[in-house]
């Protein structure tokens, strides 16, 4: 470990220290996540980091807006312009499956307390909230936008919990596809079509 008198040598030291944050939630979660951990992670003084983040809530922040960002990167990968049952369902199992693939990241997300004036945060989450209001708003142009959009969230971000915390088990072949697949279509049931083309 560099001691307080060391340079660092990181071409940028705040983002060494988030992926080091990053990989200490994947493999102790949040309780062990400090600014000295990830400070020894990163190879730096445990002073340094706090040339670039107030307190442990500034780098969770940062964090969770690296997390956000690349689950909305996964979401729109699996449907940017989603129009039918299919196309939520594959959205839906992305979710979930960002969730079960980086857990201590994804409870980080929403279990940990953050800075609310991030503007870094704010922006990633902007985006997710921005993506859901806008898939919902072109499938679903009669219906109101933001309640639909939170109980689509609700729905995917329940089953996500429900596999992280072993209500379902996800390692059965086939078993967490078929059952996304299967409550979503029944959420969307009177909704949208189930083919693959186009809502009319």
């Amino acid at each position: 470990m560099a001691s307080s008198n060391t340079p660092y040598h990181h071409g940028d030291l705040p983002t060494a220290l988030v992926r080091a944050a990053i990989e200490l939630l994947e493999e102790n979660g949040a309780t062990e996540l400090s600014l000295r951990a990830a400070a020894r992670r990163a190879g730096v003084s445990t002073a340094a980091p706090y040339r670039h983040f107030a307190d442990r809530d500034a780098l969770l922040s940062a964090v969770a807006a690296v997390g956000f960002r690349d689950l909305a990167t996964d979401l729109i990968a699996a449907s940017e312009t989603p129009r039918t049952a299919e196309d939520f369902s594959a959205i839906a199992l992305a979710y979930v499956r960002f969730a079960l693939d980086r857990p201590g990241l994804f409870r980080s997300m929403f279990a940990e307390p953050c800075d609310p004036t991030s503007p870094e945060r704010i922006a990633a989450t902007t985006a997710i909230h921005d993506y859901v209001r806008s898939v919902v708003r072109q499938a679903f142009p009669q219906a109101d936008e933001e309640a639909l959009a939170t109980a689509m969230w609700s729905l995917v971000h329940g089953l996500a919990f429900l596999y992280l915390n072993g209500k379902f088990d996800a390692g059965a072949p086939g078993e967490l596809t078929e059952r996304v697949r299967a409550t979503v279509f029944a959420f969307l049931a009177t909704s949208l079509p189930t083919d693959t083309g186009a809502a009319g």
